[in-house]
């Protein structure tokens, strides 16, 4: 495992071109199912309804690489997170909380009212990632993975929803994306 420099700078950017390789790689070693590379390509390249992330990291004295990346379409209304997913030894770090809560900022800004997703069954701590922001489980997709049958749990989140304190959900992400932890953002 590679250690992690508390003075690593990390950018969430929207993805290019030149990052397909990365993210591919990405998801290769984080899921069973990893999309093709022309998968990515055609969600940058002719999926006008897609957001696509990703963290940067800066390393001291070694350049930068891709680290984690997010995909979310635009349906209508809806945003749907497609992917996401963190280089292994960068996980644990708020990395995916903050590809998050930016994509979810920018599908507000664009006119989502609601956000969905698909999530393993047995992915306890990727579920653990979306309650934190709010999404319930509010399905059940039987044998939904194609490699193990897993089932998914569909989730959801009311982006219109105001909070206890009078915050709309936008005004609350705006306050996660505030607090600080290890990585240096920009």
């Amino acid at each position: 495992m590679i250690a992690f420099p508390q003075t690593t700078e990390i950018i969430v950017r929207p993805m290019r071109l030149d990052d397909l390789e990365q993210v591919h790689e990405i998801d290769r070693v984080s899921f069973s199912m990893p999309w093709p590379p022309s998968s990515y390509r055609y969600e940058l390249v002719e999926n006008r309804f897609s957001l696509l992330y990703v963290a940067e990291a800066h390393l001291p004295g070694e350049g930068s690489r891709v680290v984690g990346m997010i995909v979310l379409w635009l349906i209508m209304d809806e945003a749907h997170i497609a992917t996401l997913a963190v280089q292994t030894e960068y996980r644990s770090r708020g990395i995916s909380q903050r590809m998050l809560t930016i994509a979810l900022q920018e599908s507000i800004r664009r006119g989502a009212h609601l956000a969905t997703l698909e999530v393993r069954s047995q992915n306890k701590i990727a579920q653990a990632l979306y309650r934190r922001f709010r999404f319930k489980v509010v399905g059940h997709r039987p044998r939904y993975y194609q490699d193990n049958k897993e089932d998914a749990l569909l989730m959801t989140v009311d982006l219109r929803q105001i909070d206890e304190q009078g915050l709309t959900y936008l005004e609350w992400l705006a306050s996660v994306a505030r607090r600080s932890d290890s990585i240096i953002w920009k």
